[in-house]
This record gives structure tokens, sequence and C-alpha cells, in this order.
């Protein structure tokens, strides 16, 4: 009747459980029939996700039965995950301060949803259940999804809501709540991850000959990221100096769930939420299935223009009347950080060199041509 083992120390007691599906289901309390637990497979690796799991069962309430479901996540310190071993022992502080496992609860406790522009909504937390000093469990609201095609309309939907987001004066009081402390900045990831990480990479020439790496990425590309890597510090400086809003800092179509049951698009995944430069939010959208190999970087022009006047629409709406070049130019150089200069397929080196690895290299290449001749059009 009752199986919730896969959660680990996750779980709660029955009476918990029931607190909340007599919570969910608007009723003042029910007796659990059954419940169970079941892991739920994720193809993307999250160096603060312990575990994604969805809790099921059926409940009596009255002289009715119903059916609910929640969806549990784990984020833990990213110094638990095997990659954190990687980090040289005098970065780790910095390390652990930069990507803040604590982000995610912080959001759901506040009260982002009451705050959201229309047409943004986030998903119920039921419960936020610290379980140690280094990990939280957050039982959610199980959203229901319908498959979207986010062809450019829907892509520019979003960047207009996403405008709004950043511009909402409602929300502007929430945009540090993720990282209270400042620690996630633009110049603490390119001093982390681009210094220690990419840039090393970029200048090394057996790199460059990897067969995944050579047949999309030509001579020129090369020495243009390279040069990009080379002023990465005035390239920080300069987003520094440009017009923030709040920005949910990771608006990939993954983190934009279309529900079944409501009109608005739901956001998920608040690792990154924070102040960021005006058009931060556009970057992921428009490359983000580029990146994982699901549409063609040929795309990107047009979507890009189309989305860059739906999220300045969004500003407007919002009463925001900063200058289309300042949210141009931080969109271009946000790619730039986190799309361009990150873009050799690190993940790919260690397999076979395959048609699709070298399909998803070449996209990638592309993307970065394209960001590379953006950030050049808007200087």
């Amino acid at each position: 009747m009752h199986d919730r083992h896969a959660l680990g120390p996750a779980d709660v007691d029955d009476a918990r459980l029931a607190a909340m599906v007599a919570d969910s289901l608007g009723v003042a309390e029910v007796e659990l029939l059954s419940s169970r637990a079941e892991v739920v497979a994720y193809d993307i690796d999250s160096i603060t996700t312990a575990g994604r799991y969805r809790v099921s069962g059926r409940a009596r309430h009255a002289d009715a039965a119903a059916g609910f479901s929640f969806f549990v996540k784990v984020v833990q310190s990213w110094g638990r995950h095997p990659a954190f071993r990687f980090v040289p022992e005098e970065m780790r502080e910095f390390a652990l301060a930069s990507v803040p496992f604590e982000a995610e609860p912080r959001v759901y406790l506040s009260d982002l949803a009451d705050r959201l522009p229309p047409g943004l909504t986030i998903p119920r937390a039921y419960a936020v259940a610290d379980l140690d000093a280094e990990s939280t469990a957050l039982w959610l609201e199980d959203v229901p999804v319908v498959a979207a095609r986010w062809d450019r309309t829907a892509l520019a939907r979003a960047a207009h809501l996403l405008g709004r987001l950043a511009a909402s004066p409602r929300v502007r009081p929430l945009a540090t709540v993720a990282d209270p402390g400042g620690n996630r900045t633009l110049r603490s990831y390119a001093d982390g991850r681009l210094e220690l990480g990419v840039v090393p990479a970029l200048h090394d020439d057996a790199l460059w000959r990897h067969p995944v790496v050579a047949p999309a990425f030509d001579d020129t590309l090369r020495r243009d990221l390279v040069a990009a890597a080379d002023r990465l510090s005035a390239v920080v400086a300069e987003l520094e100096g440009l017009p923030h809003g709040t920005a949910h800092g990771d608006a990939c179509t993954r983190n934009l769930l279309v529900a079944a049951d409501r009109p608005e698009l739901v956001l998920i995944d608040f690792g990154f939420w924070g102040p960021a430069p005006l058009g931060f939010d556009l970057g992921q959208l428009v490359t983000g299935e580029v990146q994982l190999g699901e549409r063609p970087a040929a795309a990107l022009p047009g979507d890009e223009q189309e989305c860059l006047a739906a999220y300045v629409a969004g500003l407007r709406a919002e009463g925001c009347d900063v200058d289309v070049a300042a949210v141009e130019r931080g969109h271009a150089l946000g790619m730039l950080l986190f799309t361009a200069l990150p873009s050799l397929p690190f993940e790919l080196l260690d397999a076979p060199p395959t048609p699709t690895a070298i399909e998803t290299s070449r996209q990638r290449a592309a993307a970065a041509r394209f960001v590379l001749d953006l950030v050049g059009t808007t200087n």
C-alpha cells in the first residue's frame, strides 16, 4: 500500500504526507490509502541536484477517494557532487559560494508566486525541508505538462514574459532572495568556470585537433574565441555597467513548463535566479535547444530578432523605457560568456566521434559564430 523507500531521507511520515495531500485537495483531512515514490529520470546532470522523485497515491476524504501526486526535488551542496574533487583546494570555498544550493529553497520560501507578472507562475511548494546542513528536499506541486512545440511564436511569447519579469517592480524586491550575500555574480562565474576551465582549454592546441572539434570549429572561429577570452575582464566590466533587472538565470525551454491545467508558463529550477543585465534571459531562451542539439543554429537569427523585440515589449509593459541598444548589448555579451566561450563540446570529448557528436559540435560552432557576430554588431 505504501512504498516510498526511493526517497530515502527526503521522505516524510504518513501524518505529514496526509496533511500535504489534504492541503493539495483543499480539504480538512484525508486518510491515506496508498503512496508510492519513484525516481524521475533526467538526462542533464546538475551539480546541485541530488535526486528527483514523484510521489503519488490515493487518499479518502469524506465519502470520496482521489488521487494525488507531488514532485520532490532534493538539492544539495555541490561539494557532494563527484565533479567537486577536480576543484583546486584553494578555490573550493569560492566555488561553493558561487553556486549556493540554498538558492532554490529560498525562492520557494518567498512570496514570488504572488508577485509574478500575468502569464507566469511557479509550482506551489508544500514543504521545504532541510535534510541536513548541506541538503534540502522540496515537495512541490506536480505540474501536468503537455508536449510543447517551441516554435518562434512560442519563444516570442516567453521572451515577452521574461521581459516583464525583468522589469517588474513587484518582483524587484526578490531579485536577491536566492543569493542574499551576492556571492554569485557574472565576475565570479568568469573568474571560476571560465578562467579556470574554459580559457585554458581554448589555448590547448590538442583540443582543437580532437576529431569531434576539428570538423566543426575552424581556425577563424578559434582565433575569435581566443580573442574574446583574452578580453574577458573587460566584457564582465561592461556587463556590470549595463542596466540590470531580475532574471530567472537559466530560462531555457526546459525550465518553462507548458501546463495542461493553466494558461501561464510555469517557471522551475531557480538555482541561478538573481539580478542580471537586461536581456540576459534571452540567451538561454534562444540558444538552449541549439546547445542540446534539439534546434538548428540556422534558426538563431530569426529567433533572436523576434524574441528581442518581444522582450523589449515586455519591459515596456512594466514601464521600463531603457534604450533597446543597451538590452541588445547585455543580451549579446551574456551569450558570449554563457554560450560562445564555453561552446566546445567538452562532454563529448571522451566518447567516439560519431556523426551525431560531430553534428552537435557543428551546431554549437555555428551558435558561437552567431554570438560573436552579434557582439561585433552591438559594439
